[in-house]
């Protein structure tokens, strides 16, 4: 496949515990849901224990399905009452503003989920938070993007003590039928078809300071998640070199000096601890690709072409040779292969 393959990506219990309390809300049958995408209730009271990203999307899967409604997990309340950020959210609580907060969600993301990649893009408004799910084989539904979505926005405002709204949200899925429901749950103008996940916030909300600021109980805070974050390997070069080169990829293949800049890294240092770690940085390149690619392959709304360009290939043909290198397949066989299993697994569950 790749010589440098990608740990397993998972979400915390504590998150997915949140989730399951939102969904029990919504009037869903926990029990039956946990059973049916395979997941191990008693494991749930593991304070450590995380969960892939495939099973969790199994679970929202099943969710939408079974609710009977397109908004699952599209209101405030719901947000406000069951996200949990854990130990990450006490960290956030702790900054002496917003934009510092969310720069310490950017960086400890990983430690509740690190399937899902959190960004902060400088904006001449403020600042754009972008947001995509990553690691999987199976499309995620647009709730589980909305409601992550929803749950940072009430998290803002928890964290402020005050009502803050974002200036636009955009979706990259298609515009539902009815976009009420998005414009009341964020307060703001919504955008569909769009190139990403992402919400802006004004120059001013990130200025509001935080009533809990609390500088020394911050850095213990942080301590504890550095600690995680070690755990979970997202400490090594390595793992920092595949998130700054999968935040590029779709501007073209970047260049190892390049990535090495964007982690403040003179481009011999960069390759000297990537030596420390037994791995090249074309191994990673590679790597990155592949799991970008089935993630962009199990969503219909790319083509294969736009899928090539998301991977920074020039030339769609060196994007087959890829495919067939890494699933065995071209990119079209390998898309209906996924096709067919996701439409395989709602029977087997329902027969379950």
């Amino acid at each position: 496949m790749t010589s440098e393959t990608p740990a397993p990506r998972t979400s915390s219990a504590a998150w997915l515990e949140g989730v399951l309390a939102m969904f029990e809300a919504e009037g869903l049958d926990v029990p039956t849901l946990l059973r049916d995408a395979g997941i191990d209730r008693a494991a749930l009271q593991r304070q450590d224990a995380r969960f892939p990203v495939d099973q969790i999307t199994r679970l929202w899967q099943l969710a939408v399905a079974r609710v009977g409604k397109p908004t699952l997990g599209l209101r405030r309340s719901l947000a406000a009452t069951h996200s949990n950020t854990g130990t990450v959210g006490h960290a956030m609580a702790c900054s002496r503003d917003l934009g510092s907060a969310l720069r310490r969600l950017e960086r400890y993301m990983a430690v509740i989920s690190d399937a899902t990649a959190f960004t902060l893009e400088p904006d001449a408004r403020g600042v754009w938070l972008s947001t995509h799910h990553t690691g999987g084989t199976l499309p995620v539904p647009r709730q589980r993007v909305e409601y992550a979505m929803l749950a940072t926005l009430v998290l803002c405002q928890w964290l402020t003590r005050r009502e803050v709204l974002p200036e636009v949200v955009e979706f990259a899925h298609p515009s539902p039928v009815n976009d009420h429901p998005y414009r009341e749950a964020f307060g703001c103008p919504i955008r569909f078809d769009a190139p990403t996940h992402r919400l802006l916030m004004s120059a001013d909300d990130l200025r509001i300071p935080i009533p809990t600021h609390h500088q020394s109980l911050g850095a213990m805070h942080e301590k504890l998640l550095e600690e995680q974050l070690d755990q979970l390997g997202q400490t090594r070069i390595a793992s920092l070199v595949r998130a700054e080169i999968a935040r590029r990829l779709g501007r073209g293949e970047p260049r190892r000096q390049d990535v090495a800049a964007g982690l403040g890294l003179a481009e011999r240092t960069l390759q000297r601890r990537l030596q420390e770690e037994s791995v090249s940085y074309q191994a990673l390149l590679d790597s990155t690709r592949f799991e970008l690619a089935r993630q962009y392959l199990s969503e219909e709304r790319h083509s294969l072409a736009e899928v090539a360009d998301l991977l920074g290939y020039v030339d769609s043909s060196n994007f087959f040779r890829a495919c067939k290198r890494w699933f065995g397949l071209p990119p079209a066989q390998y898309r209906a292969q996924l096709s067919g299993a996701v439409e395989a697994r709602p029977a087997a569950a329902s027969a379950s």
